[in-house]
């Protein structure tokens, strides 16, 4: 489910099929092929998922996502759990240029209303793929995981080459026998014992596009 014209537009425009587009009573709607209802008044209420609704509503049929041929920068998300930081996550990954983000299994549904709208519209264009270590360790990419206590600085790391970077649940983390290549850490000060996981995501892969564009 796509709430909002802005974000149905970006779905519509990256080419998703959109099912069935629903407006409430008076509303614009999104210029697109799909059938258009119009909400009974004080129903668009009921069925959204905010507590302020936008007008615009659609079912946007799910497409199946693989890693793409060739990727060569890649974000893992393993066992992720909240809505808001896997849907940042997906959009830094996309700002950074990276080719896909992977959510392992006990992740957070990636298409959960909350995820597409923390997505500002990322999810329609970078694929997102639901998959373990393995599948991305044979896609050629050497796995690199976070850490708050463990690993070389992440600005020592050798992120110009191809890697998928795995970032864990927010609770406890990649766990220490998690089946990874290497172990990385941004270094901090004060008391705090880690970043956000979705902060930490970010803050990586931006390093990876400095360390490709200095490369």
């Amino acid at each position: 489910m796509v709430e909002g014209g802005g974000l149905l537009a970006q779905a519509v425009a990256a080419g998703w099929e959109v099912e069935a587009q629903f407006v409430a009573p008076g509303a614009d709607s999104v210029r697109c092929d799909a059938p258009l209802y119009e909400f009974a008044p004080n129903v668009l209420e009921r069925v959204a998922t905010t507590d302020n609704p936008q007008p615009v509503i659609a079912i946007v049929h799910q497409r199946p996502q693989v890693l793409p041929p060739g990727a060569t920068f890649v974000m893992v998300a393993d066992r992720l759990a909240d809505p808001g930081n896997a849907g940042t996550i997906i959009r830094s990954a996309e700002a950074a240029g990276a080719d896909a983000v992977v959510f392992t299994a006990g992740s957070v549904d990636p298409y959960n209303p909350k995820v597409v709208r923390a997505t500002a519209g990322s999810l329609f264009r970078v694929p997102v793929v639901s998959a373990e270590f393995q599948v991305v360790r044979d896609a050629g990419l050497p796995l690199l995981a976070t850490s708050s206590h463990r690993g070389v600085a992440y600005t020592d790391a050798p992120l110009a080459a191809p890697v998928a970077v795995v970032v864990g649940n927010e609770a406890h983390g990649v766990p220490d026998d998690a089946p990874v290549d290497g172990w990385i850490t941004i270094p901090h000060q004060g008391a705090t014992e880690s970043l956000n996981v979705a902060m930490a995501a970010t803050v990586l892969a931006f390093e990876v596009a400095r360390q490709r564009r200095a490369g």
